[in-house]
């Protein structure tokens, strides 16, 4: 097995441990602190935001010719105007932008989730699927991590503690989006079992237990941090030239450490902004209100970025 196939091999698995971690640990806490603690769950969903954040920091490096730094700067600037007016919309229209951002989340969680298993196929020889498997999977595993926890009747304490003009953002319909979702991850967990891609069972039958058996900010905050963060991070990995590099010297750990360091001033630039906007906006005067909203407006420029990686990735170019 080549390190390229080992590193993507653990990704998954360790992407799977975590959060069955994140699971017990869960039901640990619910059962001696109670679910209406939330000091519990901030503290796991700061820590699993702080892993994921890194992951999207690395587009310009994937996206622009190598030698071209004023083309580079180009770039970094309307990446950086671009989640400045997210940033603006979602502070200025709380729920409507809060609607756009979920589901344009739950479009990249699913896609790029796809994208990494068919990445993973190919380094293992596997056979090509059509768009439409890729689809079976691709559905519920981005709806799961972010429909699920936010249309749960938890979700309004939750929000309470984050922003409370976001409890009614559903309006009536969250016992709706909450039934549909499942019967699609149902659907197509059958589906898959039926066609013998027991590893893709696994992982969407995981996913439904977290969104179920979590509160809402550690559903997606594990999800975030220890899923989607990890395994966009491994697919970093095939297009960085010092991680090639390390694969040739057959050090898979080294090549994911090299996708990851490059990230680390995001992280602190993210926090820098959020303590910022934490202090000008008295009304959503919460810290993590304010790294979430960063982390949301973000997804925008970064999903624009990663689109043509996953289009590659999932028709195999």
């Amino acid at each position: 097995m080549s390190a390229k196939q080992r590193l993507f091999t653990a990704t998954r698995s360790y992407s799977q441990l975590f959060v069955l971690i994140a699971l017990i640990l869960s039901l640990f806490f619910t059962a001696f602190l109670g679910s209406d603690n939330l000091n519990w769950q901030i503290a796991l969903a700061v820590i699993a935001l702080i892993i994921g954040i890194p992951h999207g920091a690395l587009d310009h490096l994937l996206t622009l010719p190598k030698g071209k730094p004023v083309k580079m700067a180009f770039f970094v600037l309307i990446y950086v105007l671009i989640a400045v007016a997210a940033v603006w919309a979602i502070l200025k229209w709380n729920v409507l932008g809060f609607q756009l951002v979920v589901i344009m989340s739950a479009a990249h969680f699913g896609v790029g989730d796809a994208a990494f298993i068919a990445e993973s196929e190919r380094l293992n020889g596997g056979v090509s699927k059509s768009l439409m498997d890729r689809l079976i999977y691709a559905l519920p595993a981005g709806l799961l991590p972010v429909f699920i926890p936010l249309s749960s009747e938890q979700t309004n304490t939750a929000l309470a503690e984050v922003n409370p003009k976001l409890i009614n953002w559903a309006g009536s319909n969250s016992n709706l989006i909450h039934l549909c979702v499942l019967l699609i991850a149902a659907s197509s967990i059958f589906v898959l079992i039926f066609k013998r891609d027991d590893k893709s069972a696994i992982d969407l039958t995981l996913l439904t237990a977290l969104s179920i058996l979590t509160p809402p900010l550690v559903a997606f905050a594990i999800y975030f941090g220890l899923w989607h963060a990890l395994r966009h991070t491994a697919r970093l990995t095939l297009n960085l030239n010092k991680s090639e590099i390390a694969y040739q010297n057959n050090q898979p750990k080294q090549a994911f450490m090299q996708a990851v360091l490059p990230g680390i001033p995001a992280l602190i630039g993210t926090f820098m902004v959020a303590v910022v906007l934490a202090a000008a906006n008295p009304d959503n005067s919460r810290l993590l209100w304010s790294i979430l909203v960063v982390i949301w407006a973000l997804t925008v420029p970064h999903m624009m970025v990663t689109a043509k990686l996953d289009k590659g990735a999932l028709l195999g170019k």
